[in-house]
């Protein structure tokens, strides 16, 4: 396949909605996030390939029609954007839960036959071009193969729709409960490997700085895989005014990779905290958690919100990109 057109070309972007927006279980496809690195390719799927190579016995190259061939699978999970990795640990809350559908990469790699000393699948997308003066020749990303799980796909459909040029036309890699980085679109090829792809999505950015108990760094770096246990407040929205004495109802989202586990709201600025209700899982969907509230004082006051994921780990005050996220109320 010819290199594409990009249209746009360079960094593009579309983020439809705030966390006061996130009102529907499952986001609309027009206000699924966008985010291109290096531009929006345009291919004609007529003349669309993929390959599949490196350690493995049987390299192939397949075509949409081969896709149609494996069995088709589906999976409803939250996908949300990692941020900017020029400033990775500033909270973008660019999440949203949506339904893919598409061909297990499980069944694919079965039937190319992986070799054992194969530790990492890279995935090439047909986006190419310059980021932070970088120049790139494709976007590529890695993930081990111990996390191909039931649910990783090379998906065709967003929300039982064919997908658009902005989210990946006419293939891409998704990765439930992985940083929508690491999902990469306009798929070209992917490749068995028993080390970490070398482009510098995977060498320059996108890794965080491992802290010690005091916060500092250690020098090492984790790659940005996992999704952090996070939660956002959709109502009551930012800014509004509420009665005095009035019963409201607090209520928002939660997620992680593996799920949450509980949710704690507080409304006197972290002082104390209240057990909110908590839905449990849809697939990899979010989740959703509600705490009654009767304002008890008037003038401003903020509301915030902290996740824990199933795993134990806790969401941060401040100081990452799954930092708590709170809204100011006026309750007159």
């Amino acid at each position: 396949m010819q290199r594409p057109k990009l249209d746009p070309a360079g960094f593009h972007a579309k983020i439809p909605l705030l966390p006061h927006q996130l009102t529907q279980d499952v986001t609309p496809r027009e206000d699924v996030i966008v985010l291109c690195h290096l531009g929006v390719p345009r291919i004609d799927a007529t003349s669309w390939e993929m390959s599949i190579d490196g350690l493995v016995a049987k390299p192939a190259r397949l075509r949409l029609q081969d896709l149609q061939r494996f069995p088709q699978r589906h999976v409803q999970t939250i996908h949300q954007c990692a941020g900017s990795p020029l400033a990775p640990q500033d909270p973008k809350r660019r999440i949203v839960n949506v339904r893919w559908s598409g061909v297990r990469v499980r069944d694919i790699l079965a039937a190319c036959g992986v070799h054992p000393e194969a530790r990492y699948l890279w995935s090439h997308g047909a986006d190419y071009g310059e980021f932070a003066s970088v120049a790139v020749e494709c976007y590529t990303k890695d993930l081990p193969l111990t996390r191909l799980s039931e649910d990783v796909l090379i998906a065709t459909e967003l929300n039982d729709e064919p997908l658009r040029a902005e989210n990946g036309f006419p293939a891409r890699l998704v990765v439930p409960g992985f940083y929508g980085t690491n999902s990469v679109k306009w798929l070209t090829g992917m490749t068995l490997a028993g080390r970490r792809a070398d482009s510098p999505f995977t060498t320059r950015w996108y890794n965080d700085a491992v802290l010690d108990r005091e916060g500092r760094a250690t020098g090492q770096t984790v790659p940005v895989w996992a999704i952090a246990p996070e939660s956002a407040i959709v109502a009551p929205a930012p800014d509004v005014f509420l009665s005095l004495g009035q019963e409201c109802l607090i209520w928002g989202r939660a997620w992680a990779d593996g799920g949450i586990s509980r949710v704690r709201v507080s409304v006197d600025d972290g002082t104390t905290w209240r057990e909110a209700k908590l839905q449990g899982p849809v697939e990899r969907s979010w989740q959703r958690f509600s705490l009654p509230w009767t304002p008890d004082r008037p003038g401003r006051i903020s509301i915030g919100a902290l996740a824990t994921s199933r795993d134990g780990s806790e969401q941060p005050l401040s100081g990452f990109r799954n930092a708590m996220h709170s809204v100011a109320v006026t309750v007159a």
